[in-house]
């Protein structure tokens, strides 16, 4: 039997810092145990809005899987062994915490605009491993529902994650205009921008649908400009990582 919740963008947890304001659909900001609150491998995502000049200071991760999506704006990132990157709207940037890494994220204030950035977090296939940075451009328009990241066998992603149970697509949609999503034993749907029909409901800007033993998901556009995310899963994930306090 399938199963199917909505997650409205008003019941999100919401936290805010300095210059960085998270809409959470799985609780975050504390010591939670992020596999407690998972859906399918899905540990963590977080809707950020960052001032230009603000961010996340240097700070430390191990052993997971986290995938960045840029909506507007960019952000930069540093860390531990030396490397630097910049993300932008437009790309996704997906790095492997490995054995351990810290670094820092910030919107540099140059930009003289507000990032909003989409971070999703999942665990590793295996524990250990080399740190790893991948990043990617992913274009969108007039290409249906496009492979953003993923590390089931087979696929060919825009980026690699060390999990092989879960894959990651992206949709830009106009009005009227429809989409398949594949069938999961988990899925997670989130709509970037715009608003969606699917399976009788209206998703709007925020909103998120979790699925389990669905079939494929038919998602129209109702508005112009409308994106979207889609986590197909095949596994629930029973990590322990904890985000501290």
């Amino acid at each position: 039997m399938s199963e199917s919740r909505i997650i409205r963008a008003a019941d999100r947890t919401h936290w805010q810092g300095e210059g960085l304001y998270t809409r959470q659909s799985m609780p975050f900001t504390g010591n939670f145990d992020l596999g407690e609150n998972a859906h399918g491998q899905l540990l963590v995502h977080n809707d950020d809005l960052i001032d230009p000049g603000s961010g996340v200071d240097r700070h430390f991760h191990r052993d997971a899987e986290i995938v960045t999506w840029v909506i507007a704006g960019e952000v930069h990132h540093d860390d531990s062994s030396g490397s630097t990157g910049l993300v932008r709207a437009g790309q996704v940037q997906a790095m492997s915490a490995g054995t351990g890494v810290n670094h820092r994220e910030q919107n540099p204030r140059a930009t003289r605009t507000v990032a909003r950035v989409i971070q999703m977090w999942l665990p590793p296939d295996e524990l250990g491993g080399e740190p790893e940075y991948r990043t990617a451009d992913v274009p969108l328009e007039g290409r249906g529902a496009v492979l953003v990241a993923s590390g089931v066998p087979g696929d060919e992603p825009a980026v690699a994650i060390r999990n092989d149970a879960a894959a990651l697509y992206a949709a830009r949609l106009g009005a009227g205009e429809a989409v398949t999503l594949p069938a999961a034993p988990y899925g997670h749907l989130f709509v970037v921008t715009g608003a969606v029909g699917v399976d009788g409901d209206r998703l709007a800007e925020g909103d998120a649908l979790r699925t389990v033993g669905h079939g494929e998901l038919q998602v129209r556009a109702e508005e112009d400009a409308t994106e979207i995310l889609y986590w197909e899963m095949r596994a629930q994930a029973v990590s322990a990582l904890r985000r501290p306090v």
